[in-house]
């Protein structure tokens, strides 16, 4: 239900291939699922740290999982500490005054008038060139291969 809210909120998935921070819109919702898993691998790594008490808590990667329970604890922490370096070295490449705003925006799903509200420090434009942006370098970092 909440995709059809963001489609019936006028949402714009796809730009003018003249934008310079153009993706195709299938990249961008694919991205932008991605970016909504944020807060579920952050629970994660914190669960990982009882993870010897409860080993299946983890939800760590199916059919690679060693026997050794050291290195399933180091797989599980890799796999998630790689998405999560990878949304905020995407992150740090925008307006340091912005940045904790796109990030809400882009794994909360807030909108840019939910963001005003809690003191976003920008106009609209500049909000949305920053969150195409930020979508942009995620593409081109998930490109080569950083997560």
């Amino acid at each position: 239900m909440k995709i059809c809210n963001e489609i019936m909120r006028g949402e714009r998935a796809e730009l003018s291939k003249k934008n310079p921070y153009y993706i195709s819109k299938h990249r961008y919702y694919e991205l932008k699922h991605f970016c909504r898993q944020y807060d579920e691998w952050k629970r994660a790594l914190v669960r990982i740290d009882g993870w010897k008490a409860f080993p299946e808590s983890t939800g760590a990667i199916v059919n690679a999982t060693p026997s050794n329970p050291t290195e399933q604890m180091a797989m599980a922490r890799a796999f998630y500490s790689s998405r999560v370096d990878l949304l905020e070295h995407c992150l740090g490449e925008l307006e340091p005054a912005i940045a904790p705003y796109i990030l809400r925006g882009v794994t909360e799903g807030h909108s840019y008038e939910a963001l005003r509200i809690k003191g976003c420090p920008c106009c609209k434009d500049t909000y949305y060139n920053n969150y195409r942006k930020f979508f942009w370098i995620l593409s081109r970092e998930r490109e080569i291969g950083r997560a």
